[in-house]
Formats: C-alpha cells, sequence, structure tokens
C-alpha cells in the first residue's frame, strides 16, 4: 500500500516536531565526581574558555575541574617524554618544545589556556590552523601523559618569543 506524499510530509513535521520538543525541554548535566576506569575510557569534561562560546545547550552549572593524575610524576613524566617523540609532537613543536611551525612548549604562554585541563583539551580536541585533534585515536591516559611531560618544557628557561600580535617580549626566567 503506498502512502500518499502529503501524509508522509505531515508524518515528518510531527516527528521533528517531537524531536525539537524534546531536545528544549533537555538538561545538561555534570559529573562531579571522576571515577577510577581503565586506560580510554576516563570521562571527558568541558574546560571553561570563557572566550569561546560552547555548542549545544546552555549550561547552567559549575564545570569540572579537572586534575592531572600523573602532575609530578618521574615515571609518567618520562613516559610522556617517550610519547612526545613517537606521536611526532616534535616535528611540530620541536624536539626539546623550543618551537618549530607549531608554537614553543618552553615560554609558558599558552594561547588556549596553559592549566593541565587547557593542555588536555588542546590535545584531545586539537584547534585550529594546525594542531590535529589525538582524542580518540590516543587513550586519555597517555594525552595525561603527554601534559605532564608539557608541563615541564618551560622549566629552567629563558626564552624570549613574539606574542600573538607580533611584539616581541621578553622572558627573565619561569
Amino acid at each position: 500500500m503506498k502512502i500518499p506524499q502529503s501524509v508522509q510530509i505531515i508524518g515528518a513535521i510531527l516527528a521533528l516536531s517531537a524531536i525539537a520538543y524534546r531536545l528544549a525541554n533537555a538538561t545538561q548535566t555534570t559529573r562531579t565526581t571522576p571515577q577510577q576506569s581503565q586506560s580510554g575510557t576516563q570521562p571527558t569534561y568541558f574546560v571553561e574558555h570563557p572566550d569561546h562560546i560552547q555548542p549545544g545547550l546552555a549550561f547552567h552549572g559549575r564545570w569540572a575541574t579537572v586534575a592531572n593524575p600523573y602532575a609530578g610524576n618521574k615515571q609518567r613524566i618520562d613516559e610522556g617524554a617517550k610519547l612526545f617523540i613517537s606521536y611526532n609532537c616534535m616535528d611540530c613543536h620541536g624536539a626539546d618544545g623550543s618551537g618549530a611551525m607549531g608554537p614553543s612548549l618552553q615560554d609558558n604562554r599558552w594561547h588556549f589556556g596553559g592549566t593541565d585541563g587547557d593542555v588536555f583539551q588542546s590535545i584531545y580536541e586539537g584547534r585550529p590552523d594546525g594542531m590535529p585533534s589525538w582524542g580518540g585515536r590516543i587513550a586519555d591516559d597517555q594525552i595525561w601523559r603527554l601534559v605532564a611531560y608539557v608541563q615541564t618544557l618551560s622549566t629552567g628557561h629563558s626564552v624570549s618569543t613574539e606574542n600573538f600580535t607580533g611584539k616581541t617580549i621578553a622572558r627573565s626566567g619561569h
């Protein structure tokens, strides 16, 4: 039996209306306590960037605070250094993080934020104009190891760099 086209159109309109109504009444929730999990299954949190508008429903809660489980762990930092090489991070950021076609990681200046959560998000989601998204390609615990390593690259360096407008900024150490 063939359904007339006008009935199909009305059915489609009703279905889309039901979906729109459901989405309009949806609420966004967050997890407040991270759970220990297997590698690569750790929940992903949104990190607030006041200069950027998050897509999706309006958020009416507190942003999750993300802490690196490997911060300060010498063994995990060393593993992060090996991952930095094996994932070819050095091709863009330089062998010692001094910068190449990608930004320096030694000058302690972060275009998208320098907290552990910000750096994790940059690696996980990627950034416009060059930084690829590694989320889903490598395990979250490996990203945390990379973050732990990257956070050590500015230690003990006195770096002069250009700011994002091209003006040279003299650094006197970190």
